[in-house]
């Protein structure tokens, strides 16, 4: 009887250690934004407003998570209106033909703490970007920013990524000598994802 109840302790141990926690993005304390060169000499910056993700991750330290993020292309924001309506048009995105942008991961590693003893909070970010009929390898350079309980008693977990895309490598070719808007867009994500109770 004994040995039956260490078994089962075991076993229940084991089973938490390698249980799946589920986080969904916050998008009350999220953002998703977005800057591209005007001119060579200033920049546009702009933001969507919709959009969802997911963590799903067995590890404490989130090195065998799986990522999910779609976007609502359609919820572009730069508060000019003339303007958001032609990046939702064929010109840019096509909203109405492509209208989701989609992340999924293939990896995410942590990068070696340059300093002894401190907490490792930062980490490359790899998957596939999807925007109009494109799929791209992309990769995001990731801030963790630790977690924390809010007042309703809801562990949140923070985040900061950023990357680089050329717009031309996903079929966005208005302006394609990039005088007037450039090919490089720089791409911020601050994130608070919840864990699933």
């Amino acid at each position: 009887m004994k040995k039956l109840l260490l078994f089962i302790l075991a076993s229940s141990i084991s089973i938490a250690s390698f249980a799946q926690t589920k986080w969904t993005v916050d998008p009350m304390h999220s953002f998703v934004n977005f800057s591209v060169k005007h001119m060579g000499i200033s920049f546009v910056d702009g933001s969507f407003k919709k959009f969802d993700g997911t963590i799903t991750a067995a590890k404490t330290d989130l090195t065998d998570a799986t990522i999910n993020f779609t976007i609502d292309v359609a919820s572009i924001n730069t508060s000019v209106e003339m303007r958001d309506n032609h990046l939702k048009s064929d010109d840019f995105f096509n909203a109405e033909k492509y209208p989701a942008m989609t992340f999924v991961s293939t990896s995410l590693k942590k990068i070696a703490s340059k300093v002894p003893n401190k907490a490792n909070k930062y980490y490359t970010l790899s998957g596939k970007l999807t925007i109009r009929d494109v799929t791209k390898d992309v990769k995001f350079m990731v801030t963790y920013g630790g977690t924390a309980k809010d007042q309703q008693g809801n562990t949140k977990a923070g985040f900061t990524a950023t990357t680089k895309i050329n717009r031309l490598d996903y079929n966005i070719k208005y302006d394609p000598t990039g005088a007037g808007i450039a090919k490089d867009v720089n791409i911020t994500l601050n994130l608070e994802f919840v864990q699933a109770k």
